[in-house]
């Protein structure tokens, strides 16, 4: 991870730095508060999220799953997903193709547009 990275706030207690991305992956470390919530999205990107620490709830097209450190869960693209966090949780997330949307936040984020 380049130490010129910015964190981003997703949503209120969900925060998200770029580790590394590629042509055809992009990947980012997640921070969630406790009781944090990510409400339900989709996109075109297949994801595959790892629980480094913690425990959070991953609700799958309505379904709920919990995961804990050591946990991972695959997502297919356009699958809505959202979050609700039980404990302080750090994810890696990676998404490919790559998430171009961050990748150009981040970018407005280190050239002082955001």
């Amino acid at each position: 991870m380049k130490p010129e990275n910015p964190t981003i706030e997703i949503c209120p207690g969900i925060t998200r730095r770029t580790v590394a991305h590629g042509k055809t992956m992009y990947q980012m470390l997640a921070t969630l508060a406790a009781g944090s919530q990510m409400p339900a999205h989709s996109h075109g990107q297949e994801q595959i999220v790892y629980i480094l620490e913690g425990k959070m709830r991953l609700i799958v097209e309505g379904v709920p799953h919990e995961l804990a450190t050591g946990d991972s869960f695959y997502l297919a693209s356009n699958v809505p997903h959202g979050v609700e966090t039980l404990s302080t949780t750090r994810v890696l997330d990676t998404f490919s193709p790559p998430r171009a949307d961050y990748l150009a936040v981040d970018q407005k984020v280190l050239h002082g547009a955001l």
